[in-house]
């Protein structure tokens, strides 16, 4: 197996291209911008197009005439860029188009920092754009994750037809680990009979998402959310860690899910039942994670790096039956596993002489 040096956002851009990756639309944004950097010196290598638009709204919307020809296409950007793509965005998931996107977020509100930060999760997981719709949201926590989420983000999109989003922050768009190049595993999708291929095609329907009667316009959002259901139910993935005897939990995903993996193993030296559950679909939020938990975990501790977004979600999970409280750092600034531990610690009263 080849194993290489990559930035996550290197990793993210050589798994497109070994996912069949031929067409990426984009305009350049710290700390996404290695994404479109990488893929403008090799993607063409592999036949496929990088294409830099006037602005982040002109990338979106050519991704949309691109994937309604079939093609797998991807664009990428970072917090104020990813807001600017939301009206394309609503219009991809309306016309049921595949197409890979990624956010490497930004931290606050505005032009932001460029330090780590999940104060995006809001827009990205309840949709962003207009109208009831969603995104597939995936949120890797190291670098080997972001190539392997990437290539998983592709089959899923053709999968449902409708766009996938990575969601991560600028520190592990940035960090350098090795990287197992792994190709794509056999997928069996849908064929593409959707696709427009010219005047002369037999695509089976048009591009379109208006309606000018109440009924069709019903008709075209009932359908969209019954596949959303569906896709809620299949597609909810998270990963447990010490989680099976846990009498405390925390919940973190990304890199907050990485730190609080040190804080579970220095809280089990310490004799104290700590777990911990990642998600990593963050919509689907894995809610089946919680389902064997609920009743028996004293407390959950929610790390994030936002003022507490993903906390709504955990205490929906938990059906209000366990106590949820908010560990979290802003700005671009990073938890210790001491941070995390002492939260916990301090939140439910813990002396850690009741472990010992």
């Amino acid at each position: 197996m080849e194993k290489v040096l990559l930035k996550g956002n290197e990793a993210i851009a050589e798994a497109a291209i070994r996912s069949g990756c031929k067409l990426f639309f984009g305009y350049p944004i710290t700390p996404s911008t290695e994404i479109v950097e990488y893929l403008s010196k090799n993607l063409p290598k592999a036949g496929g197009l990088v294409l830099q638009g006037e602005d982040e709204i002109a990338s979106i919307n050519m991704c949309h005439g691109a994937a309604a020809t079939g093609a797998r296409v991807m664009t990428a950007s970072s917090s104020p860029g990813y807001s600017l793509k939301q009206e394309g965005l609503s219009n991809l998931a309306a016309n049921e188009l595949p197409v890979v996107i990624v956010n490497i977020n930004r931290a606050g509100p505005g032009l932001g920092g460029l330090g780590p930060s999940q104060a995006d999760y809001f827009q990205c997981t309840k949709g962003g754009g207009h109208g009831d719709y969603r995104l597939i949201v995936l949120a890797p926590s190291k670098a080997q994750e972001m190539y392997d989420y990437t290539m998983n983000a592709f089959d899923l999109a053709d999968k449902y037809r409708t766009p996938v989003l990575i969601l991560a922050d600028g520190f592990l768009g940035q960090m350098m680990e090795p990287i197992e190049l792994k190709e794509r595993p056999a997928v069996e999708l849908p064929a593409k009979d959707w696709a427009t291929n010219g005047c002369k095609g037999r695509a089976k329907r048009k591009i379109c998402s208006y309606a000018l009667t109440n009924e069709v316009m019903e008709g075209y959002c009932l359908q969209w959310e019954k596949k959303f259901a569906g896709i809620q139910q299949a597609e909810q993935q998270w990963e447990e860690f010490y989680a099976d005897d846990a009498e405390y939990l925390f919940v973190g995903y990304g890199t907050c899910g990485r730190i609080a993996k040190d804080a579970v193993l220095k809280a089990r030296a310490m004799g104290l039942k700590v777990g911990l559950i990642r998600p990593i679909t963050l919509w689907p939020f894995p809610e089946k994670a919680f389902a064997p938990i609920k009743n028996t975990v004293k407390g959950i501790v929610c790390v994030e790096l936002n003022a507490g977004q993903m906390i709504e979600d955990v205490k929906l999970a938990i059906e209000c039956k366990a106590p949820v409280v908010l560990c979290n750092r802003q700005g671009g600034m990073l938890p210790s596993e001491n941070y995390i531990l002492d939260a916990m610690l301090k939140n439910f009263n813990i002396a850690i002489s009741e472990g010992v």
